[in-house]
């Protein structure tokens, strides 16, 4: 496989366990190359990522000895991807969760619209816990107002192409989405900065524990920080209402 010089797939990782190997040989798979940022991980999984990339030079590993975030993680990634030349970076869970073989038509669509960020539309089986499907409606309805219905099919699915020079701006702009706020935080924040967002449906799959399956996400914590992130982001939306009307109704 030809390694991308403008592209590279980029995976933060947080106490996966196993399914972390199975998710990267899969990215590997369809993607050269593939980037793990090893957000201060107990679980031994730094050590073992590191071992398979002793033996593959299209994955690379980046161990961060303290746990600062999802959002924190991404943004270590894409510094060492701009430094490098990258242009873009392909987003993705640890956890299996997100569908690897998706890679190639994703970049594609990037590489046809640069300018643009390439959303994933998550498609739920059985497997995805009710609560939690209804309960991003109400992320997305907040994601669509503070952008007057830009187009952001889902704010949450965190399997997306992000052209990573716009949002290194704006994550270095200011002290927020370093954590689980990251993925709506950066779609809105992006859209405000005239990034059009499109939409490609893709499955999401969530394990059970017996499958493997690792979830970090804690329903009062995670909740409150989305409620003081659409809060704030409420709060900039009505700062720049006139500009961000006077764009959408062009």
């Amino acid at each position: 496989m030809t390694p991308s010089t403008t592209h590279c797939v980029l995976i933060p990782s947080y106490d996966p366990g196993p399914k972390v190997y199975e998710t990267v040989r899969a990215a590997r798979a369809q993607w050269t190359p593939v980037w793990v940022v090893v957000d201060g991980s107990r679980d031994g999984t730094a050590e073992g990522l590191s071992a398979l990339a002793a033996e593959d030079a299209g994955l690379r590993v980046i161990v961060l000895r303290q746990n600062g975030g999802k959002g924190a993680a991404v943004l270590h990634g894409l510094d060492l991807a701009a430094a490098e030349g990258f242009s873009h970076a392909l987003t993705m869970d640890s956890d299996g969760q997100h569908p690897a073989e998706l890679i190639p038509r994703f970049m594609a669509e990037s590489a046809a619209h640069p300018a643009a960020m390439v959303l994933g539309k998550p498609v739920f089986d059985a497997s995805a816990p009710l609560l939690r499907v209804r309960g991003r409606k109400i992320s997305n309805a907040w994601a669509d107002l503070e952008t007057l219905w830009m187009g952001i099919g889902d704010s949450l699915y965190g399997f997306r192409v992000y052209p990573i020079e716009p949002l290194r701006q704006v994550m270095r702009g200011q002290r927020w989405m370093r954590r689980f706020d990251f993925d709506p935080e950066a779609v809105v924040r992006l859209a405000w900065r005239g990034v059009r967002p499109l939409n490609l449906p893709a499955p999401v799959r969530y394990f059970s524990a017996g499958e493997g399956g690792v979830s970090h996400f804690n329903y009062l914590r995670d909740n409150l920080l989305l409620t003081w992130m659409h809060t704030r982001l409420f709060l900039g939306f009505l700062v720049r209402l006139p500009l961000l009307a006077a764009r959408r109704f062009r």
